[in-house]
């Protein structure tokens, strides 16, 4: 939903930060890298010792790189598959990083499993979502549907982490359990949609 909604405005903004790059000589991919590794630092240094506005706030600037390495790409005119590929591959460590490291935090000093069990769920859901979508493109068939696509689960989690290091109380578990919800109710779309495509068509066997 964000990707369709936002895109424009935030291709507008990273246009002319991507040009410079590409002036400088960085390549996509490189940006891709270095955006996936401040995601993982960001989460793995600061969420496990309660940190987490500041783990919050880093993963958010360097999840940025998610957008600016699109745009690099198109504007150089050489998008590859190799750059997609490497793309979608990071967002899963990335995803599993920022989970990861919540896991950490509540199963460790954060003193809540019912919270570390719920950051879990949110990963391998959230994981689910995004192969239902590459396993029914790579079979043929479209599945971009469903509200909580990426964008929607890194805006969620990312906003009720940090309220949580501000003081917020109940902020984690609001943003936990609205994402697990989310996540599976986008799942089974995404399930039903796939179901309802192939009995529209014939398929060749398995």
């Amino acid at each position: 939903m964000l990707n369709r909604y936002a895109r424009g405005a935030v291709t507008r903004v990273m246009t002319p930060v991507a040009r410079g790059l590409l002036r400088a000589g960085v390549s996509p991919d490189v940006v891709t890298l270095l955006g996936t590794l401040g995601v993982c630092v960001g989460a793995f240094a600061f969420f496990p010792r309660g940190q987490l506005f500041l783990g919050a706030l880093v993963i958010a600037l360097f999840s940025l790189s998610d957008l600016l390495d699109g745009t690099m790409a198109r504007l150089s005119g050489r998008p590859t598959r190799w750059g997609a590929f490497l793309d979608s591959t990071l967002d899963r460590v990335g995803d599993a990083a920022i989970f990861g490291g919540l896991v950490l935090w509540y199963a460790g000093r954060g003193s809540n499993d019912v919270l570390a069990a719920a950051a879990l769920y949110c990963l391998v859901a959230g994981a689910l979502v995004s192969y239902a979508k590459a396993r029914a493109e790579g079979l043929g068939m479209t599945c971009d549907i469903g509200f909580a696509e990426r964008a929607e689960r890194l805006l969620i989690i990312l906003s009720a982490t940090g309220l949580t290091g501000l003081g917020l109380r109940y902020a984690d578990a609001v943003g936990l359990w609205v994402l697990a919800v989310a996540s599976t109710v986008t799942l089974f779309q995404r399930v039903v949609f796939v179901r309802r495509q192939t009995l529209e068509r014939p398929t060749s066997p398995r």
